[in-house]
């Protein structure tokens, strides 16, 4: 499909104080697209906000709670007169063997990556259907292939890639468009949480290339960007994830050989690794939710 200008267009992005939704909320602005973003980190939304070129604002909420995001769509709405594009980014990950994981992490990155992603869709669906506007949901290559030491975050990305497929069904007739981004391991705070320890560090450095290594954001996001433009069913932020759908049905077998392998080989280091949620974006959903309580 010929890309469509960005020009005058209202984007919103989740989970945008840091990351993959910072850089794309820069990138979309860079394009003269006025920019809604949403997120747990007010400061740092502000501070992003104030550093974009285009028209933008920026609003806290919990991407899971349901009333939250249906006032934040309907802020929006009446803020910048439409919604054109809604990227669902916001996003959280845990590590570790299953068995011994925080229950309450676990179910909170399933919370957060899914739930959170279906709770933003519903809320800005109406506003897509009134501009036949996008909606991209941010998946990964854990969506493609399972990987140990990592079963809510697959589990998470899984469920949304299969989650957008079907919304993409539904609401294509409505002149809504339905798109999944894939990413491999990219250079955020996510991922850089992730290698403070020492045991997932060292068992995803023995991934098979290319899966193993950790790639530079600013060109995974011009993929992004350049999908958003071309309103594209999938798009791939490293070149070589297009060539793992073919071979996807294979991975779960070859995986749960080679996981198997390398579980042995780091069992008696498994007892050390972090239950928590990881990186900055982890620390700020967990304060979040402390705040929500009290």
């Amino acid at each position: 499909m010929s890309r469509v200008s960005l020009e005058g267009q209202v984007a919103v992005v989740t989970g945008a104080a840091r990351g993959v939704g910072e850089l794309l909320a820069r990138k979309l602005s860079a394009r003269g697209a006025k920019v809604a973003l949403v997120g747990l980190e007010a400061d740092e939304l502000k501070q992003v906000s104030e550093r974009l070129h285009s028209e933008s604002d920026h609003w806290y909420a919990d991407v899971t709670d349901h009333e939250a995001m249906a006032r934040v769509a309907a802020e929006v709405k009446r803020r910048f007169g439409k919604v054109d594009i809604v990227v669902a980014n916001a996003g959280v990950a845990n590590g570790g063997p299953f068995a011994d994981s925080d229950p309450v992490a676990w179910r909170r990155v399933i919370e957060v990556n899914l739930i959170g992603s279906a709770v933003t869709a519903r809320a800005f669906l109406p506003v897509l259907r009134e501009s036949r506007g996008y909606l991209l949901q941010i998946a990964s290559l854990a969506a493609i292939t399972p990987a140990p030491m990592m079963s809510a975050y697959c589990a998470s990305k899984s469920g949304v890639e299969a989650y957008a497929h079907s919304l993409r069904a539904e609401v294509g007739h409505q002149g809504v468009r339905v798109g999944v981004a894939y990413l491999s391991w990219t250079d955020t705070d996510m991922v850089r949480g992730a290698d403070q320890d020492d045991v997932m560090r060292e068992l995803r450095q023995r991934l098979p290339w290319p899966s193993n290594k950790t790639y530079p954001l600013g060109p995974a996001i011009d993929r992004i960007v350049a999908g958003i433009e071309r309103r594209s069913s999938h798009v791939y932020a490293q070149w070589w994830l297009r060539g793992m759908q073919g071979i996807r049905g294979y991975l779960p077998a070859v995986i749960g050989v080679v996981g198997q392998r390398e579980m042995r080989r780091f069992a008696p280091r498994l007892e050390g690794v972090s239950k928590g949620l990881v990186g900055a974006g982890g620390a700020a959903d967990e304060e979040g939710r402390r705040r929500a309580r009290s």
